[in-house]
């Protein structure tokens, strides 16, 4: 049976308190350094974390892994675009941006290794492109949301920002990856912990200042009503591209779950701290609720649909076994 995500609950507990008890004052400088800080530890222990073998993996399969990139970096930001185009006053110009920025935004890995998992896919497949994501992410999204947001009264933070808060971290994680990697490993449950307190601080960084410049008297709850509808719409038009996209192309069915899983989900974990390298203090708040309702759009239905891949996987099994014919990978 679903259940609601606990990081979830502690996402939404953070935004009210920050709601209730917002820092102000001369707590603001403290906790906007302290959020730069997180920021990048959370990259330096992902650069840690990343063995070098899984960095070579990510590029064997190529054909696969362009096919999820494809969807993740182009179908993405264009369904966005369109979508923008289509209804540009349906929602606010800030929470658009957040919507925009969520399209450009890489792949999870935790999530979609996981769903691939379940559904009876390709999981090595899945491992090697959601960290490929993950990796090409650093260098794209930032690219990209300076390319779209800037058509659409955007504007990206400086260029350098991101190479001290992101890249720089990372890149000495992946230094320090072979005398630092087994122990990181060997506390993942804790580096996890870390990851998601990383994530809190910065939320609550980010809604401290959207409450005090008005969030709520600004954002109706219809307007969260159609974010909802909005983030939902893009998912399902993602994986029913994906899904029927992968079929007309021939592509075997353990292949299409990974394609499905890993092109349609999108980072909570990179997704808040870039938005508060990118994005102006006062506009963070606005510009990642669509991610974090997004977030749990995509576990719960891509949770009904791995159900249904699994059922699909072992029929296509039991088939084949009955025909006396080898399992079609």
């Amino acid at each position: 049976m679903f259940r609601l995500d606990p990081f979830l609950i502690g996402l939404l507990c953070t935004i009210f308190l920050a709601t209730v008890l917002p820092c102000h004052g001369a707590a603001v400088p403290v906790f906007q350094w302290l959020a730069i800080l997180v920021i990048a530890l959370m990259f330096f222990l992902q650069g840690a974390r990343l063995s070098r073998k899984a960095v070579v993996d990510g590029v064997m399969a190529w054909r696969l892994h362009l096919i999820i990139l494809a969807c993740t970096f182009v179908l993405f930001p264009l369904l966005g675009l369109a979508a923008h185009a289509l209804m540009p006053g349906l929602l606010q110009n800030d929470v658009w941006l957040g919507v925009l920025f969520l399209c450009c935004l890489p792949s999870t890995v935790q999530s979609s290794i996981a769903f691939t998992s379940i559904g009876g896919g390709n999981v090595p497949a899945a491992v090697c492109a959601a960290t490929a994501s993950n990796i090409a992410g650093i260098f794209i999204t930032p690219f990209l949301v300076g390319l779209v947001l800037s058509k659409h009264g955007g504007a990206s933070g400086n260029v350098m920002n991101i190479v001290f808060q992101l890249l720089l971290p990372f890149l000495l994680g992946q230094l320090l990856q072979p005398w630092i990697g087994k122990w990181a490993h060997r506390n993942k449950k804790l580096l996890s912990l870390t990851d998601r307190g990383s994530i809190l601080i910065v939320v609550y960084t980010a809604f401290s200042e959207a409450v005090m410049q008005g969030l709520w008297h600004r954002l109706p709850l219809s307007q969260l009503a159609l974010i909802a509808l909005v983030d939902f719409l893009l998912l399902v038009c993602v994986l029913l591209i994906t899904a029927y996209g992968s079929r007309l192309a021939g592509v075997p069915l353990r292949d299409e779950i990974a394609i499905v899983f890993c092109g349609s989900k999108k980072t909570l974990a990179s997704g808040v701290p870039m938005a508060n390298v990118l994005f102006p203090a006062a506009s963070v708040g606005l510009i990642v609720l669509p991610l974090m309702i997004y977030h749990q759009i995509q576990l719960f239905v891509c949770a009904v649909l791995a159900r249904k891949f699994a059922r699909m996987t072992q029929e296509n099994a039991e088939g084949l076994q009955a025909a006396g014919g080898p399992q079609k990978e």
